[in-house]
């Protein structure tokens, strides 16, 4: 369904360094950067990539919009989250790593705000 997902940074090299340790706990290689100061990482077909503004406006975060990564278990998402701690990430809604439910589904999820405030989570389905 996706070909990409691109976010704005205000910082590309400090969101790369968030990334690059989120990720890594999910076993994803770090971000390359781009000839145009682009930061992307690459997943099989999928894309996820950091940019600064083309508008040259200040990058802000989508209201009510989540990013979610697949984690293959509940350490590795809880990995993510501590590494996203550790490099600039911030625990958003008062929402601490946990199960959550509905429609029928039951997942652990890890919810932090990114450096320039996206908000990021890692789920793994149980």
């Amino acid at each position: 369904m996706f070909s990409h997902v691109m976010i704005g940074a205000n910082d590309v090299e400090k969101s790369k360094a968030f990334y690059d340790a989120i990720l890594g706990t999910l076993g994803h290689k770090p971000g390359i950067i781009d000839p145009k100061g682009r930061c992307m990482y690459l997943a099989g077909d999928n894309i996820f990539m950091l940019t600064l503004p083309i508008d040259g406006n200040t990058a802000t975060h989508a209201n009510g919009g989540t990013i979610g990564f697949a984690a293959a278990s509940t350490e590795d998402a809880d990995a993510f989250y501590a590494a996203g701690l550790e490099n600039g990430g911030t625990i958003c809604e008062d929402a601490p790593p946990g199960v959550r439910e509905g429609g029928g589904l039951q997942m652990y999820l890890t919810y932090l705000r990114d450096p320039a405030g996206n908000k990021v989570c890692a789920m793994h389905r149980l």
